[in-house]
């Protein structure tokens, strides 16, 4: 009995200082958030007031580059990538001199044309506040870790207005097929804090109800799986282009700001003789094709190039917004293809494209109903599932930890991180995928 009584004092105080810390947590990263935001709805509006702002590309990199290089090496990229190297490899321990450096880059790239997203910056100025906050409370190294995921959390909640999205994102993300159950309560607790918080701030949301058409039935739901490989192709495609353009970058043998130049300029040209729809966050190409309009076939193929060069060639800012662009603009399209209502395959797309570029189907299935309505989950969990599934042992954050195979038929060593990961075709002899194989090579003999 006592041994009993005193293991429930221990996990009631736990329960308590996890939820305090949370939702102190909560508030920090959702102010530092709405003030993020609100500094670059300024920044977008003044910058696209001119019609030529894009030929600022070249300048906008080199500054961004270099001031990250001078002052904080660790904001470089995409925020949430760094967020969860840091987890993994310094106990969550983050330089304060990121936070700053990360919002001004972001707002320089952004402003000038880049096209990056806003949540990695959020994610990481939150998890870069979280772990000043730990500091300065002199926590042990494990228990900051879990406040810097708990930042993680509530930057994504706060930035796309999905508390528990947000919430299962942080918990998701950082381990490729678990979940941190140790960290579930605070991370759910930081994400609603940290988005009723923006919310006082003035910080609006797009929620845009799906309206299903059509109603469901066998036909349908084998469309919306066979659009999750899609999605899931369309995850591997931009992974792979990211990957191109480093090496392409890395190839360039020029001094670092000369690179990042010519980058900029790539950009600046190709916007020029096309459009510039690819440019910044995207944020009207997305409602367009929510909204059921028709988009440009190539659209997502050119929003994931734009994206990769930004990111490898100078540009700071975060991932998960051009993910959006490429899942519905490719989901749009999908759906004209095969005369689909198109902001339904849109919404499905969105969702699942980040489901498997970055490896949360969960939190993405979750996304769903929070942005779009309960109607949509079952088909979305379906091809957010697949989409997952579909893109391999691969993902837009190199750092994330392997913890399962996506199946019994490839060989790959788990425990290890991402862009260490080798995946090796092992069917099993007498499984069904070797059948398959079989089959297919004697119908191209015959």
């Amino acid at each position: 009995m006592k041994r009993r009584v005193r293991e429930e004092t221990i996990l009631f105080i736990s329960v308590v200082k996890w939820v305090i810390l949370a939702t102190l947590v909560g508030i920090i990263v959702g102010s530092s958030t709405a003030l993020f935001l609100k500094g670059l709805e300024f920044v977008v509006r003044q910058s696209t007031r001119q019609q030529y702002y894009y030929l600022l590309l070249p300048v906008g990199f080199i500054l961004s580059a270099y001031i990250i290089k001078k002052f904080a090496p660790e904001a470089e990229g995409h925020g949430t990538e760094k967020v969860i190297e840091a987890v993994h490899k310094k106990s969550g321990f983050i330089n304060v001199a990121v936070v700053p450096i990360k919002l001004l880059t972001t707002y320089i790239t952004i402003g000038t044309g880049g096209s990056v997203g806003k949540e990695g910056p959020c994610a990481q100025i939150g998890a870069g506040l979280a772990s000043l906050f730990a500091e300065l409370a002199r926590f042990s190294p494990e228990d900051r870790k879990r406040l810097v995921i708990c930042g993680i959390s509530a930057g994504f909640a706060a930035v796309f207005g999905t508390p528990i999205a947000g919430a299962i994102f942080g918990v998701e993300v950082l381990v490729v097929g678990s979940i941190l159950y140790e960290v579930l309560l605070p991370s759910i607790v930081a994400g609603i804090t940290a988005f009723y918080v923006s919310t006082l701030f003035g910080i609006t949301y797009f929620y845009h109800h799906v309206n299903l058409s059509p109603v469901f039935h066998e036909k349908f739901f084998l469309e919306v799986a066979a659009s999750g490989l899609f999605f899931g192709l369309c995850s591997v495609l931009l992974i792979e282009l990211i990957k191109m353009g480093k090496k392409f970058s890395d190839s360039l043998k020029w001094h670092y700001l000369l690179r990042n130049a010519f980058g900029g300029v790539i950009l600046a040209v190709i916007t020029f003789i096309t459009t510039n729809r690819y440019l910044g966050l995207g944020l009207i190409p997305i409602q367009e094709a929510l909204s059921g309009k028709s988009v440009s076939s190539y659209d997502f193929v050119m929003k994931s190039i734009f994206t990769s060069v930004t990111l490898n060639f100078g540009g700071s800012g975060g991932i998960v917004t051009p993910i959006f662009f490429v899942g519905s603009t490719a989901g749009s399209f999908i759906g004209s293809v095969f005369g689909l209502d198109r902001a339904t395959f849109a919404a499905i797309g969105m969702v699942s494209v980040l489901a498997g570029a970055a490896n949360t189907p969960i939190a993405a299935c979750i996304m769903a109903m929070e942005l779009f309505g309960t109607e949509i989950a079952p088909y979305a969990a379906v091809a957010c599932i697949v989409s997952f599934l579909m893109t391999g042992h691969r993902s837009v954050y190199p750092s994330q930890i392997l913890s399962i195979k996506k199946s019994p038929s490839i060989k790959v060593e788990m425990g290890k991180e991402m862009d260490e990961i080798s995946a090796v075709a092992s069917p099993r002899q007498k499984g069904f995928v070797s059948t398959v194989m079989k089959i297919v090579k004697i119908l191209k003999k015959s």
